[in-house]
């Protein structure tokens, strides 16, 4: 099948991309519609599929919501692209002080009080629409943007049951891609550089039904 002639979905696990390309870079107004066909020259790109979460605000990030809704009312602005919702949680634990701290021979380490965050549901939101698009038989090629390897079997299931080619786009730049993933898949890439991040940014100002907004001035 000619290359031009090949429709693929993608699939992006928004918190892996975020947290592994964009967190601490210029490039966090990313048009992932440009991204696609950047990474993907000559194919014909179907459904983009965005798995997320509403964040929550902190007291070190009392904006990031106000951020974030910026940057889903742009992706509202790509026809092809659907966006998933999972859970924001926020679950205040106790977990041992790093490096382990024991007062005293044979008792405990020391404790801390820590408020961890977590994004719930996004991998199953993403297994379970995967499937549903090779039951429907919606695309040729497949192209899942994440490294977790919670992903290794539906991925797996795609390409042995479906007979579907299915690729992986590592978005961690500092870690190397899931060994599971890449026994999975059909093709990997190691990582989406800096140059394909840069040429796919929305304009700083977008206009949508409600009118027009801006990039975030701070991110």
């Amino acid at each position: 099948m000619p290359q031009d002639s090949v429709v693929a979905n993608i699939y992006i696990d928004g918190f892996n991309l975020y947290y592994g390309a964009l967190k601490g870079t210029e490039f966090k107004w990313l048009n992932l519609e440009l991204m696609c066909q950047n990474l993907l020259p000559g194919r014909s790109i179907g459904k983009i599929r965005y798995f997320t979460a509403r964040v929550t605000p902190l007291p070190h990030n009392q904006f990031a919501h106000d951020r974030q809704d910026s940057y889903l009312r742009a992706l509202n602005t790509i026809p092809n692209l659907h966006i998933h919702y999972g859970r924001f949680a926020l679950n205040r634990t106790r977990l041992p002080v790093y490096p382990l701290l024991y007062p005293e021979p044979g008792r405990p380490p020391e404790m801390a009080r820590v408020l961890r965050t977590e994004e719930k549901r996004s991998d199953v939101n993403l297994a379970t629409m995967l499937m549903l698009d090779c039951v429907d038989d919606s695309f040729d090629e497949a192209v899942v943007v994440s490294n977790d390897s919670d992903l290794a079997l539906p991925i797996e299931v795609a390409a042995s049951r479906f007979r579907k080619t299915v690729g992986v786009v590592n978005p961690q730049r500092k870690n190397r891609p899931s060994r599971e993933l890449s026994n999975a898949a059909s093709w990997v890439f190691r990582t989406i550089n800096a140059r394909v991040l840069a040429e796919s940014q929305f304009p700083p100002e977008m206009n949508d039904a409600r009118g027009s907004f801006f990039k975030p001035p701070s991110w």
